[in-house]
């Protein structure tokens, strides 16, 4: 019964697999309704699987190894379909500050397209060393001439709205150049952020960006050091904000049907194959840009910028909050140290690590932060006020056991008298 529900959890995992990895190349493959279809059945199959763990008819075992081998083939057809895809259309990719998680990123990503980084302070050897292709950003107009298919804005939170500010009449600029050569119909440059705030880059986006640059917000859940020897399995959070000058309703970022994106007004529903070349391309763009990210073996976490920012003070900020609290404690190593201290002194070093500015900016930019502060709050007044109960309830029954031994004396004392009186009677 083990091994069979193993080898069953083994099909269900090749199935999930094989979705994810069809979903991704939506639009680009000939036969991907009859895989569907496929994926369909053996998705039923998967959901009854209850039955398959309490009755395993003869031969069942057999046929489940055999769809697993199946699963496996087919996997690994779709990946390397999908890899020559990449390929053979890298994308040009341009970075916009490269500071330590410019860099970070950008050696990554020029293992899978073109990259053109620009930041304030001259970069140009380090960019070489990578593989990258430097322009100060003091000469936007030379960074966008380079027709970048996406530009990622890797800077602070902090400078994030102001950096836009700056940046988007040059945009508008590259984009009248881009039509005088192309004519109607020109497309701007997808642009992602990678902000640990995303309704607030979300909105800024949304307001500053030309309708004609599609929108993706991310957060990948780690940098330089977290991921310094790989992305596999890490976390990479994202919304498709903007296609086709179309806002996405963001609510289905996490679920609902993969071959459909729905407007945020109105509710239209549109396909990914959809007979429009504008909207069949940007979705073209935008996957072919988080399948850099899934090629590194990230886990992909597709959420809303609200839902988002929900979890992430009660988990990245508060982390970040205890650790900035406990720092200013002057917390260190002792000669007597725990495991569990050497893990709180690992959180406080690397909190305080990061710039107070990252701090301040995911208190300020996430409505949600406050509440999660007062709550803090709230929970240590809590625990101080069991401390000092307990305290209290240990002196009353102190009081109480002194009173009856003194009960106790005052009655033997009474007692001897009473004792000594009949005697002496």
């Amino acid at each position: 019964m083990i091994r069979q529900r193993i080898v069953f959890s083994l099909v269900i995992f090749w199935f999930r697999e094989v979705t994810s990895a069809f979903y991704v190349k939506a639009g680009d493959m000939s036969d991907y309704s009859t895989n569907n279809k496929r994926i369909k059945l053996w998705q039923s199959a998967a959901e009854d699987h209850d039955h398959y763990y309490g009755k395993l008819e003869p031969g069942r075992l057999e046929e489940l190894k055999q769809m697993e081998a199946e699963l496996s083939a087919q996997l690994a057809a779709v990946r390397r379909e999908k890899r020559s895809a990449l390929r053979s259309r890298p994308l040009k990719i341009g970075i916009v500050g490269f500071g330590r998680f410019g860099q970070f990123i950008a050696q990554t990503f020029a293992r899978h397209a073109t990259v053109v980084a620009t930041s304030r302070s001259d970069y140009t050897d380090l960019a070489a060393g990578l593989g990258v292709t430097y322009v100060p950003l003091s000469d936007p107009a030379a960074f966008l001439s380079h027709d970048l298919d996406v530009i990622v804005f890797a800077v602070s939170i902090m400078s994030f709205r102001s950096t836009l500010e700056e940046f988007a009449p040059f945009l508008e600029q590259d984009l009248r150049r881009r039509k005088e050569l192309t004519g109607d119909g020109v497309r701007g440059p997808l642009i992602v952020d990678v902000l640990s705030v995303k309704e607030h880059a979300r909105k800024v986006m949304i307001e500053l960006l030309p309708e004609e640059c599609d929108i993706l917000c991310t957060h990948p859940m780690f940098g330089p050091d977290s991921g310094k020897h790989g992305w596999n399995h890490l976390n990479f959070v994202y919304e498709k904000t903007r296609i086709d000058k179309i806002i996405l309703d963001a609510a289905q970022s996490g679920s609902g049907d993969p071959e459909q994106l729905k407007e945020a007004t109105g509710g239209k529903l549109h396909s990914v194959h959809e007979d429009s070349e504008a909207h069949v391309e940007g979705v073209d763009r935008m996957e072919r840009f988080l399948s850099i990210w899934e090629e590194e073996g990230c886990r992909m976490v597709p959420m809303s910028c609200k839902e988002h920012d929900e979890y992430a003070a009660n988990s990245q900020f508060v982390t970040h909050l205890i650790g900035r609290v406990l720092g200013s404690q002057g917390l260190t190593e002792t000669p007597i140290d725990t495991s569990g201290f050497q893990s709180v002194l690992k959180l406080v070093g690397s909190t305080t690590a990061d710039s107070f500015d990252l701090f301040y900016g995911l208190y300020k930019y996430n409505e949600n932060s406050l509440e999660t502060i007062t709550k803090l709050q709230e929970a240590m007044n809590k625990v101080v006020s069991k401390l000092h109960a307990k305290e209290e309830q240990e002196q009353q029954k102190s009081v109480a056991a002194e009173c009856m031994d003194v009960n106790v004396a005052v009655a033997a004392t009474e007692e001897q008298a009473a004792q000594t009186k009949r005697t002496g009677s």
